[in-house]
């Protein structure tokens, strides 16, 4: 078979192929390629990366570390009793529980399962003044600026012998701390920024309506952040919002609240006076609320697989708050996902909500989207009643789409394309 050479253990035929176990043309995929680490690129239609960062941030000594060894298998982050543990950023890949990816590969019989997957980042503890350098300062809020979505952990259980650093549990001011340091530094880098646009001429028209789009944007954003807001609640066209994507801005980045309780309050959170106070606090920001437990987590991930259910039906819970957290991560983010499936390989694939089907054919490789000629499609539960798309093409459940075709949640596609 011809192939052209892409990338290290990856090639690609140069004729017109399906991407299917039963084809006889396949995309080859090295055993320890995965699909998120392999894609870096960032797609036109929005902002955020394919190789999904979520950064876990907060105070010292509110459970970040535990959290981020209990979700990451072998996990390496320290996890002591005081502050700055974590200096430099901890990163783990973490597979997205999703119960559709085995149904299917059962199905098709597949060798193998490849779920999708999300990068979690552990920062070290922020304190009041690392905008203007305290604690580790500047280092952290630079970790900050290179993940997609934050995390931010807040503590929410009582203990005598885990120091807080303010003395005491009371999860506002500890969002507030964190908040308003992101603040500062937004504003530090709005000021530089347009002092240097002032001092700077364009040189073309396009050039100098760019450069209005980011004065407009960068003013409505100063204003905000001078009232205490994130820069995310500011209404921007998509013009002014390109124009300001190069600053990386910390407020601007999407935030999940994440309650850190005591084991014994993990079944019934909505008891725990300090979770209402994260609830509320999060409401006033427009950012997603996730009820965790740091602790369980840690002791599910020493436990056998068999024996982690019982575990948490034993403390009044069907699942872990990883897939709560992984979901909210993906809903917050406007993330999808469609599957590949055959004899070879069931795979996930992660896209953004609104991808077209040659959009989504490019998470896989380039030149799917560039020689995209139709994507045969069925839905998850037609795929799962008829039992494979021989019998999904008998029984007409099988979709031929086109370049305009949206892809839909949960949708089972086989690319056509010619390279």
């Amino acid at each position: 078979m011809a192939c052209c050479q892409l990338l290290p253990s990856m090639a690609i035929p140069l004729k017109s192929s399906f991407l299917n176990g039963s084809s006889h043309q396949w995309l080859r995929l090295s055993e320890s390629t995965h699909p998120v680490v392999l894609i870096k690129r960032r797609f036109s239609v929005a902002k955020i990366s394919m190789s999904l960062r979520a950064g876990i941030v907060g105070l010292p000594n509110v459970g970040k570390s535990t959290l981020f060894n209990a979700v990451v298998e072998n996990g390496k982050a320290q996890a002591a009793n005081f502050p700055f543990c974590t200096i430099e950023p901890n990163v783990g890949i973490v597979a997205v529980p999703d119960t559709r990816l085995h149904v299917l590969s059962d199905i098709s019989k597949s060798k193998r399962a490849s779920p999708a997957s999300i990068e979690f980042v552990d920062i070290a503890g922020l304190v009041k003044g690392a905008s203007q350098g305290e604690g580790l300062g500047n280092k952290f809020l630079s970790h900050i600026r290179e993940v997609d979505s934050i995390l931010q952990v807040v503590r929410c259980f009582e203990d005598n012998d885990i120091v807080h650093v303010n003395g005491k549990v009371e999860p506002k001011a500890d969002i507030d701390v964190i908040n308003l340091e992101l603040i500062f530094s937004d504003l530090d880098q709005i000021e530089k920024r347009m002092e240097k646009l002032k001092k700077g001429r364009a040189k073309d028209s396009q050039a100098k309506v760019k450069e209005e789009a980011e004065k407009s944007a960068l003013e409505k954003i100063q204003q905000a952040l001078l009232d205490g807001k994130p820069a995310r609640s500011v209404s921007l066209s998509e013009f002014e919002k390109d124009a300001i994507t190069q600053l990386c801005l910390l407020t601007m980045k999407p935030v999940i609240f994440v309650a850190n309780v005591a084991e014994s309050e993990v079944a019934e959170p909505e008891n725990n006076p300090h979770v209402k106070e994260v609830i509320k606090k999060a409401a006033e920001l427009n950012s997603g609320v996730v009820t965790i437990s740091a602790q369980v987590e840690s002791e599910l991930s020493e436990l056998p697989l068999e024996e982690r259910t019982e575990y948490l039906k034993s403390l009044g819970v069907n699942e872990s708050g990883l897939g709560n957290l992984i979901r909210e991560t993906y809903g917050l983010l406007g993330l999808r996902t469609y599957f590949t499936s055959g004899e070879k390989e069931t795979k996930a694939w992660t896209i953004l909500t609104g991808m077209t089907a040659p959009q989504a054919a490019g998470v896989i490789h380039s030149d799917f989207e560039k020689g995209f000629i139709r994507a045969e499609t069925v839905a998850y539960d037609d795929f799962v009643s008829a039992g494979s798309f021989a019998a999904a093409r008998e029984k007409g459940l099988l979709r031929l789409e086109g370049k305009d075709y949206v892809v839909q949640e949960g949708d089972i596609m086989l690319f056509r394309f010619n390279v």
